[in-house]
């Protein structure tokens, strides 16, 4: 192989596009496959967000914008984080817009992690978090949470993966895969922990639309203490169902976004001028649809977890938020997660994510997204219950 560079060549493959890609070269063999290993909504965009860019479009909106972003989205922005996270952001100051949420990712490890440095991530947890922070020449440290403990974040947990070189500490809520919220309980104990060792906090709020039976939303950086050392990354993707606007944002404080500002500038510049137009519709215009795609996600939900829990050795706890099922497969036989979901897929034409893609602690346990239609997790589900009854 030519050489390229250590940091990069160290670096595996993203395993939610592995199993987007099994799934796409045995389609185009004939094979009609049911993908649950994905992670986007299955809804188009909101009418009203469409109409606004294709409108800006029109008008000529084509050009660079201010690297920060354009002035009205930034307000926008600012108003929804006061109003629904408690979240004081100046839109001059303290928030970038970006072209996804995982640039927002990229962007606060850049800015707060020097090569040698410690970044503690709780896992099982997405799966580009740790290869993220590789690229940034930092450290990643997998701190498993325990199935038997609901995935729950404990002091007794984060204080076992401390040292003097941890500089951060990375949080998804709700949870991608586990599905979990953060509770109060959680919260507070992350804004003790983080103040008692002077670390940032990255929060990854990116499906905090997306939420079930009431579960409130804790953004970390509205906690007493943690203002100051949260960056908060959000976007437009997973609630507002436009993955491919490639948009998202980042807010913190107005010292560290002013650094961050210097790697978005020196990589992409700025997010889309008519994309940025219709992520101000997104956020200013009627909220129905938003609504509309989380009921449906919860009846989804309601009958993923349900007929998974009515298969022979699997058992399914609800999620909170977000639109995965994190099963638990061990009762089944297999070897492992990724023994199990080959074989599903040879057997049954169903494609899942292994627990294993999401680090420590997710082995054992299978991803299914419910970002897809009844009628295919109804389908899925059924042939998953004769694939295991022909096992034996």
């Amino acid at each position: 192989m030519s050489r390229v560079a250590a940091r990069v060549s160290g670096i595996e493959n993203s395993a939610t596009f592995a199993v987007f890609d099994a799934v796409r070269d045995l389609r185009a063999r004939g094979v009609r496959v049911l993908d649950l290993g994905g992670g986007e909504p299955d809804f188009d965009t909101p009418g009203h967000v469409v109409a606004e860019a294709t409108a800006a479009l029109a008008a000529g909106d084509t050009h660079y914008t201010p690297s920060r972003g354009i002035p009205e989205l930034l307000t926008a922005i600012s108003e929804k984080l006061g109003k629904d996270n408690g979240i004081t952001a100046d839109p001059a100051r303290d928030i970038i817009v970006t072209p996804s949420a995982k640039h927002a990712l990229f962007l606060s490890l850049m800015t707060l992690l020097d090569p040698g440095d410690e970044i503690i991530v709780p896992t099982p947890s997405w799966v580009s978090y740790s290869s993220m922070a590789r690229l940034a020449g930092a450290v990643p440290v997998p701190a498993e949470l325990s199935a038997a403990d609901g995935f729950r974040i404990s002091r007794e947990v984060l204080d076992a993966h401390v040292t003097e070189r941890t500089r951060v500490l990375l949080v998804n809520t709700p949870n991608n895969p586990t599905g979990r919220a953060l509770t109060a309980r959680e919260a507070a104990d992350i804004a003790a922990f983080a103040t008692e060792h002077d670390l940032f906090v990255v929060a990854d709020e990116i499906y905090e639309h997306i939420r079930y039976d009431g579960t409130p939303h804790l953004s970390l950086a509205a906690l007493a203490g943690c203002a100051g050392r949260t960056l908060t990354v959000n976007g437009f993707s997973k609630g507002h169902a436009m993955t491919g606007w490639r948009l998202g944002y980042l807010a913190g404080p107005s010292d560290v976004i002013a650094q961050a500002l210097k790697v978005q500038q020196h990589t992409v510049g700025c997010a889309g001028s008519f994309v940025q137009r219709g992520a101000v519709a997104a956020l200013t215009g009627p909220q129905t649809d938003v609504a509309r795609m989380r009921d449906a996600y919860a009846a989804r939900r309601d009958l993923i977890t349900e007929g998974l829990n009515a298969l022979p050795g699997i058992r399914c706890t609800a999620p909170d938020g977000a639109f995965y099922a994190f099963a638990d497969i061990r009762g089944t036989g297999f070897a492992g997660s990724a023994a199990f979901t080959d074989w599903l897929l040879r057997e049954a034409g169903v494609a899942l994510t292994p627990g294993t893609a999401f680090g420590p602690g997710g082995e054992g346990h299978v991803r299914l997204s419910f970002a897809t239609s009844p009628a295919v997790i109804g389908e899925a589900l059924d042939r998953m219950g004769a694939a295991l009854a022909r096992r034996g």
